[in-house]
């Protein structure tokens, strides 16, 4: 469904990133973590194709959601417009949105349980809300890839929740799917069925999130140590960091 062969790209004389691979089956999510500067977000723009692979290959589906970060502007447009525009790539240059993409968009809203949004300005929502929102827009877009960069970077831990648990009912449902970006290992613990992990010099670990994503592997790849604990039967365990202590 989408994958990555041997992939690097560099500016320069420098390799952001180099010797990626994966190959994700459908239906199943991968979390990418990483440092900053790691190239986490360079290598999401080379599965969309924004930018060119300097070497390697990939396999992607020529339409994919996305979903940003945040987004700048649409403060003053109904959640329905914002999620409308995920129809662009249907309606050619000089098109115009109609009722089936009308319709589109609003079962794109009632998949994420937003549709009591469509009215509302995308400028009065919550942080998470907004995310939501962009999510839905992707949906729109009929994309069976979505791609997420940090979706949950700047969200407190209710809209972490609130957008985790959207995402969960997409996994469950095995209609799309998936590849985030995430600095929180627990979030790809809870949703991520597969992690790659971008270590310095070009080393990269891939495989089943809850054997790659260990307490060593963890340490070793943000330089802090972890504790992990164990939340109940059905549960992901529960990792977190232990700022202020030595790497043992």
């Amino acid at each position: 469904m989408i994958a990555l062969e041997n992939a690097g790209l560099r500016r320069g004389d420098r390799w952001i990133f180099r010797h990626v691979g994966f190959d994700l089956p459908e239906g199943e999510v991968l979390a990418i973590l990483g440092r900053n500067g790691r190239g986490k977000t360079t290598l999401l723009r080379t599965l969309l194709g924004s930018l060119p692979l300097t070497e390697g290959a990939r396999s992607v589906p020529p339409v994919v959601g996305y979903v940003p970060q945040s987004q700048n502007g649409g403060e003053e447009h109904r959640c329905l417009d914002i999620v409308t525009m995920g129809r662009a790539g249907r309606l050619g240059l000089f098109g115009l949105p109609g009722r089936a993409d009308e319709a589109a968009a609003l079962a794109a809203l009632a998949t994420v349980g937003a549709e009591h949004f469509a009215e509302r300005l995308f400028g009065r929502l919550s942080g998470g809300e907004r995310q939501i929102v962009l999510l839905a827009r992707a949906l729109a877009t009929e994309a069976k890839v979505l791609v997420l960069d940090e979706p949950a970077a700047s969200l407190d831990l209710a809209n972490q929740d609130l957008l985790l648990g959207v995402l969960m009912r997409l996994r469950e449902a095995r209609s799309h799917t998936i590849v985030f970006t995430t600095h929180h290992p627990q979030h790809g613990l809870f949703l991520a069925d597969r992690a790659l992990m971008m270590h310095a010099s070009d080393e990269v670990r891939y495989g089943r999130a809850a054997e790659v994503m260990t307490d060593a592997e963890l340490a070793r790849l943000y330089g802090v140590p972890f504790a992990r604990h164990t939340a109940g039967p059905g549960r992901p365990d529960v990792v977190s960091p232990i700022f202020g202590a030595a790497i043992p």
